[in-house]
């Protein structure tokens, strides 16, 4: 989950904004929380304090109506009428709150069916839920079974049936000025991010490079990467200083559960290749 913020954070300024060039400064004063943050805590909150998705997301976006980047148009819709309907979506907005997910269950079935729950409040479209479902297995996957990372691209594919297009492909896309807004886009494309980096700060930069949805790119890649690299501590210090105390302290919640629950395994790293 920290991998997503920071990823959402260090996209932030690209979303909306000029293309991102190479060597791009990682924080600056532009950067920010998303929507993308909002809702990955929320969806924290919800499993580590025993609450409803449904009530947990309502709650947080009502504490953060106002974002950089604002609220996609049909969330904000569901968001404005309480959640009472979902919204037969497959926006990536599923796959980037739901990281937590990946870390806080200790078995495949309950990752599968509880990123399921964690969509279907807004997101019950088949795809939007596959999505967060690929995201959440994912991270289960690399923080639990020592296998090469080349190996993902071929279970992903067998088990959610995702072609990962080459990074070329999703530089083209993003340069020709492409929003990649849905599941089936973004997901891939994030992984594809992630298995042609060699460390955690290198995955946001490629996801970011990318262009298109940045941040949620970034949220995504940097999910995964969290669960197979280290995060340096100076990435970390420095995306911390750009939330609010109530998000802190989730946060802090969420980190104490996984180091209790992963033992003497450090936070951020799960997986090395063979």
């Amino acid at each position: 989950m920290l991998g997503a913020i920071i990823g959402d954070i260090v996209g932030s300024r690209f979303e909306f904004g000029p293309p991102p060039q190479e060597n791009f400064k990682l924080f600056t004063d532009d950067c920010a929380f998303t929507d993308d943050t909002v809702c990955t805590i929320a969806v924290a909150d919800a499993i580590l304090n025993c609450r409803p998705y449904r009530e947990a997301l309502l709650d947080w976006c009502a504490r953060y109506p106002t974002l950089k980047g604002g609220y996609g148009p049909r969330f904000l819709q569901w968001l404005s009428e309480d959640g009472v309907h979902p919204m037969d979506s497959c926006g990536n907005g599923s796959a980037m709150r739901v990281s937590a997910v990946g870390w806080l269950f200790d078995d495949w079935q309950s990752v599968k069916a509880e990123a399921q729950k964690s969509s279907e409040v807004s997101h019950n479209h088949p795809e939007g839920i596959k999505g967060a479902q690929c995201v959440a297995e994912t991270i289960f996957w690399l923080r639990n079974m020592r296998f090469p990372k080349a190996d993902l691209e071929a279970k992903v594919r067998k088990f959610f049936g995702y072609e990962l297009p080459s990074l070329k492909d999703v530089m083209k896309i993003g340069a020709e000025g492409h929003f990649d807004a849905t599941c089936q886009e973004t997901v891939p494309m994030a992984l594809r991010c992630f298995l042609e980096a060699n460390n955690f700060v290198e995955t946001i930069r490629l996801a970011v490079l990318c262009d298109g949805d940045t941040d949620t790119k970034a949220d995504i890649a940097g999910a995964v990467a969290e669960a197979y690299y280290d995060i340096p501590d100076e990435v970390i210090d420095r995306a911390l200083d750009y939330l609010p105390d109530d998000m802190l302290r989730i946060l802090d919640q969420y980190c104490s559960h996984v180091k209790e629950h992963l033992g003497k395994r450090r936070l951020g790293q799960a997986g090395r290749d063979a």
